[in-house]
């Protein structure tokens, strides 16, 4: 059996692969259930003032939006590599670092692995992103450093890392029956990670891969990016954003941009920030909208916000229309999307992510033709624009799908089993 795990800890959802034999295979047999039967978990906290617990994943979420009083945390992994690492957040009158949060989820993510293989796991193999830190090498060290720290606060006493495209080449890998260069795309929530990899059923039990690893790219986009910016375009708007104070000034558009992202919506409730939204109002041109913007902060429901765009964002991926229900607002709306409005919101991602792609090719010294096979893994890689751009960008190689969640942590496990044995 492996003595070590492959833990993918994830800006949306978090995974935990361990391979119970000796063979050097892969698939959703690795992966460990980690609530109701399901390998994933939401990388998700509420703090449950009601009861005074502490809920993780799925039943976190289920807590917040059933209107228990606490805090919800979600995104934890977008603290890495930020000055917020070092900060704190209220949770039922006491000050928790968020260092101490992250050590909290992947100390749950280790309990529950745990109990799911019979076994207790000190080591593990941790993904990680390309960069944590676009253009900050030592910003990217820091973050590593940081979650090395905290995984051993957790309870880890031996740990590696891999990079989360090649962790899911190697899942990959071990599906196919001739060799081929592939592309893996991995569109997380927080960032887009591509590796161009030599790959096929005489490499994977080569204990040195280095040469097969072309080239490594990402930049620190991904689905919560998305969310963020089809919020500011459709539901934003309706809270006061863009709108003018009586003086012809602009609205300060930070309250807006920390509702519209993941890991900030809590410095939105903030006694400072309450403060100065009250000013706001009374000299705002419209202050109904920013009366809305009030009630929605006083009712604690920017999480809820939050997920109801995330929804639309997912929704588009599948459908060229929706609605976007927004029953919570007071007065209530609803808002009619569409997807190419949603890609013009968006296109800049888009751009930017494409332009890492052609920076990888031409880092690796390949053409665009010869790349066999593009591999798209992770939750946001069904956005349809993003997708279809890095398909264009590789014509001749046939697109195939992973397992969006799980490929990481299944190739992660693989890894674990050659590092440790």
């Amino acid at each position: 059996m492996a003595l070590a795990c492959g833990l993918d800890f994830g800006t949306s959802n978090s995974t935990v692969g361990w391979l119970p034999g000796s063979a050097l295979q892969a698939g959703t047999h690795a992966l460990l259930a980690l609530e109701d039967g399901k390998a994933t978990l939401p990388s998700v906290v509420f703090y449950n003032a009601d009861d005074e617990q502490v809920r993780y994943g799925r039943a976190a979420l289920a807590d917040y939006l059933e209107g228990y009083e606490g805090r919800l945390m979600r995104s934890l992994k977008s603290l890495l590599g930020t000055s917020l690492i070092d900060g704190q957040t209220e949770v039922a009158g006491r000050a928790l670092p968020f260092r101490a949060l992250l050590g909290q989820f992947i100390g749950e993510l280790r309990r529950r692995a745990g109990r799911q293989a019979g076994r207790e796991f000190t080591s593990a193999v941790f993904g990680r992103p390309v960069f944590f830190v676009d253009d900050d090498p030592e910003a990217d060290r820091r973050a590593q450093d940081t979650l090395e720290e905290v995984a051993r606060q957790a309870g880890f006493r031996e740990i590696a890392f891999q990079y989360e495209p090649i962790a899911a080449a190697f899942d990959y890998e071990s599906r196919i029956e001739r060799e081929e260069l592939v592309l893996v795309a991995d569109i997380g929530g927080g960032t887009s990670d591509f590796s161009l990899v030599r790959l096929g059923p005489g490499r994977g039990a080569r204990p040195d891969r280095r040469d097969d690893i072309l080239a490594n790219g990402g930049v620190h986009i991904g689905g919560t990016d998305f969310d963020k910016y089809l919020s500011l375009a459709s539901a934003m708007p309706l809270l006061g954003y863009g709108s003018r104070m009586l003086s012809g000034a602009a609205i300060p558009s930070g309250f807006y941009f920390n509702l519209a992202t993941w890991h900030t919506i809590n410095q939105a409730y903030t006694r400072k920030s309450i403060a100065q939204l009250a000013d706001l109002v009374r000299d705002a041109a419209e202050p109904a909208r920013l009366q809305r913007l009030q009630r929605l902060i006083d009712d604690r429901a920017g999480h809820w916000l939050a997920i109801q765009v995330e929804a639309a964002k997912i929704g588009l991926s599948a459908s060229p229309t929706m609605c976007m229900e927004l029953g919570r607002l007071a007065p209530p709306a609803a808002i009619e999307l569409t997807r190419a409005g949603f890609d013009e919101a968006t296109g800049q991602l888009v751009d930017s992510v494409a332009a890492t792609v052609r920076a990888l090719l031409a880092q690796a010294g390949v053409d665009a033709d010869a790349v066999d096979t593009v591999f798209f893994t992770g939750g946001s890689s069904g956005i349809a624009a993003l997708r279809a751009r890095i398909a264009d960008l590789v014509p001749r190689a046939r697109k195939v799908e992973g397992d969006l969640f799980g490929s990481i942590g299944s190739g992660l496990a693989l890894d674990a089993l050659r590092k440790f044995g």
